[in-house]
């Protein structure tokens, strides 16, 4: 939990957010070190935002995010979290669905400025829904596309199942060679459990 202190240190002051002085918070995130955020940030102040805060950090999780996980807890009823686009919120339609409702719950609406959503609009949010839906054809078409190609794999007779990324004769040598099992998942870099299950299938 950020205290009184550490929240001003990032730039944002919970008493003048209190206060409307701050009701536009910007987002901006890159994935990798490589990566460089200042476009985004540049299209969130002339989008009006009164304190972006900006992260290099993978958005398929929320763990770790910090300067988001600020954001969320520090605004206020009338606040706006805006980003350049939505997946730089979030890169899941589950994650993505979870924030909106979190910020729904604290009364602050979510915009994009490069895509139409607002979710103080009906329009804004029906194109939200709108990108779920789209989401969940291509997850549920990609699914079905690849059922479709193990089927045909197996009726030509092809189809081996994904390869074990476990070797058991591995386990069994280092085993005979008197290791435990914590030490065996050491040296193979694999999990306990990973090392009873290939003890047991041998």
């Amino acid at each position: 939990m950020d205290t009184y202190e550490t929240f001003c240190h990032r730039g944002l002051d919970p008493y003048e957010t209190r206060g409307r002085r701050h009701d536009h918070f910007g987002y901006a995130r890159v994935s990798t070190i490589d990566q460089d955020p200042t476009l985004q940030v540049a299209a969130l102040k002339a989008a009006g935002c009164d304190v972006i805060r900006e992260e290099k950090k993978s958005g398929t999780t929320r763990d770790a995010r910090t300067e988001l996980a600020t954001l969320l807890q520090f605004t206020r009823p009338g606040d706006v979290l805006m980003v350049t686009r939505v997946d730089r919120l979030a890169r899941s339609i589950g994650d993505l669905q979870d924030i909106v409702r979190e910020l729904k719950a604290k009364g602050v609406s979510l915009k994009a400025t490069e895509q139409p959503i607002d979710t103080s609009t009906a329009a804004g949010k029906a194109f939200l829904d709108m990108l779920g839906v789209f989401a969940e054809f291509e997850t549920n078409l990609r699914k079905e596309r690849q059922m479709e190609g193990i089927a045909a794999a197996k009726a030509r007779g092809v189809y081996k199942g994904r390869a074990p990324s476990i070797d058991p004769r591995a386990v069994a040598e280092l085993k005979e060679q008197g290791l435990g099992p914590s030490e065996i998942a050491k040296r193979l870099g694999i999990g306990r459990a990973s090392v009873y299950r290939a003890l047991g299938a041998g």
